[in-house]
């Protein structure tokens, strides 16, 4: 059983004169009730998702979970028996064939985030978890948005713009 909270995100994009609609799904394992906070998580993709230029209506599915769901779906999504800290689902393929109805903004995809990983990570690196699950929310929306890590190349500029946008955030930005 999951909580789950919706929020739909509007802003305005000046340049364009419309209304952008993002619809935030935030589902969070029972154990880790109020140990993120959802409005915060709303706020960062809203500004992860502005900063990149995105602007067309979506939804997003944001799942904060413990090490156990986080290696199941790394097990069986991309067949590494191992817990991680962030997992990115941009729609799959197959799905070319469902029709949603006009009403539905298309989904942009799913974040699944490892809370206690969160936790490691953060005190490994002399940070507050907060900042910590940003990092990792962002690293996740940049997947959606289309950033990859496969290569060095690839890895060095998602993790510079990853970084840029935590720290804009965080009110430290460049």
């Amino acid at each position: 059983m999951f909580f789950h909270t919706l929020q739909r995100i509007l802003c305005r994009n000046k340049e364009k004169r419309i209304e952008l609609q993002i619809e935030l799904s935030v589902q969070t394992d029972p154990q880790l009730e109020g140990k993120a906070d959802t409005e915060h998580l709303n706020e960062l993709v809203l500004s992860t998702i502005r900063e990149e230029r995105f602007d067309e209506p979506a939804t997003i599915g944001l799942l904060i979970t413990n090490d156990g769901t986080i290696r199941e779906l790394n097990l069986r999504y991309r067949g590494q028996d191992s817990s991680t800290d962030v997992l990115a689902f941009p729609p799959g393929e197959g799905t070319d064939g469902f029709v949603s109805p006009p009403s539905v903004p298309p989904h942009l995809g799913d974040i699944v985030v490892s809370y206690p990983r969160a936790v490691a990570q953060a005190a490994d690196h002399g940070h507050s978890v907060v900042e910590e699950l940003d990092r990792l929310v962002v690293h996740g929306v940049l997947h959606l948005l289309g950033y990859d890590d496969q290569s060095q190349e690839e890895r060095e500029a998602m993790w510079r713009r990853q970084e840029a946008m935590v720290r804009t955030f965080h009110g430290n930005g460049e």
